[in-house]
Parts: structure tokens; sequence; C-alpha cells
């Protein structure tokens, strides 16, 4: 019995790192990546999904991922771009989830991230969702609480992709509505 113990607490070690690699590594890419933001919108809905992919992957480096599709609402489809846009942000987010999952204690000592942690035990999901769909620096604090509570990971994904779209489909109709607007105070027509 205590081999098995050692076994998977290697195990679990050992993913922890994996997980704090990862972490670094999509950091890394995504602030690399970040003057390169009109290339990749060129590629339609697949360089919009990339960009909010990479905007939501970075912890705390400010990447405007919400600017991106209130811009895309405007070109293209708003629905698409919301899909595209709440996809690649849902998937971004697992950088915070994996932070904590990796039991690094990023925010273990801030009021709000114990507040948001009981929360996150309490109602679970709806915190994702809630904090996934109100514009807010913190969702890689409830990513973070949401691995350390070992929250299942398919479970996470869902609730902040329902959030991130809900959310991205707001800016994409205001950028889609915003054009209109414009040209309707300018007095030009399209």
């Amino acid at each position: 019995m205590s081999s098995r113990i050692r076994l998977s607490s290697w195990r679990l070690t050992l993913a922890r790192v994996a997980s704090l690699l990862t972490v670094a590594a999509v950091i890394a890419l995504a602030y690399s990546m970040r003057d390169r933001a009109d290339e990749i919108a060129a590629y339609g809905y697949p360089g919009i999904f990339l960009l909010s992919l990479m905007a939501n992957a970075a912890l705390v480096l400010p990447i405007p991922g919400v600017a991106l599709t209130f811009a895309m609402g405007a070109v293209f489809d708003p629905f698409a771009v919301a899909l595209a846009a709440g996809s690649g942000a849902a998937l971004g987010e697992m950088t915070g989830y994996l932070a904590g999952f990796s039991g690094q204690g990023i925010a273990d000592n801030f009021a709000f991230y114990e507040r948001l942690t009981r929360w996150m035990a309490r109602y679970g999901g709806w915190t994702v969702l809630v904090m996934a769909f109100v514009p807010n620096p913190f969702f890689d604090l409830a990513g973070a609480a949401a691995g350390t509570l070992k929250m299942p990971i398919l479970k996470f994904l869902i609730w902040a992709w329902v959030g991130k779209t809900l959310k991205m489909l707001v800016f994409a109709l205001a950028g889609a509505h915003s054009v209109q607007w414009l040209l309707d105070l300018m007095g030009s027509s399209p």
C-alpha cells in the first residue's frame, strides 16, 4: 500500500510540474505573438479563435480579446465571431485552471481569491459562468480556484465556454451595430 501511495504522489507531482510548464510555455507564446494580431485576424474565424485563445491564455498580461471581438463583430457575422472567440477564450482559460491544479499558490493570500474559492466550492459551474460572462480581470483566479478544487476539466470548460461565448456575443453584436450607429451619427449611409 505504501508503494502505491508513493507512486500516486509521484504521478501527481509530475502532472503538477507538467501543468506549470505548459502554462509558462503558452503564456510565452501568447505574449510573443501579440504584435501579429492583425496578420492572424486576416485568417477569419480560425484567426479570431486563435487570437482569443492567446488573449485568454495570458495570465495577468494585458491582451485585449474583447476589443478584437468587438472589431471583428463589425466585419464578420457576430454570432460566428462569438462562437470562435468564445471557444478560443474558454480553451485559453485552461492556463489558469492548470496553474491552480499545479498546486502553485498564485493568489492564496488574497481575500478575494479565498472568497472566490468558497463560491467555487459552493456553486461550482455557476461561479465559472458568471466570472466568464462578466468582463473582469479576475477570471484567471476563478480558473485557478477551479483547478485547486479539482473541478473536472470538462465541467470547467463547458461553463467557461458558455460564459465566454455569451460575453463575446454581446461584444460582437455591439461591434456590428456600432458601425451603423457611427454612420447615422456622421450623417452618412452605407
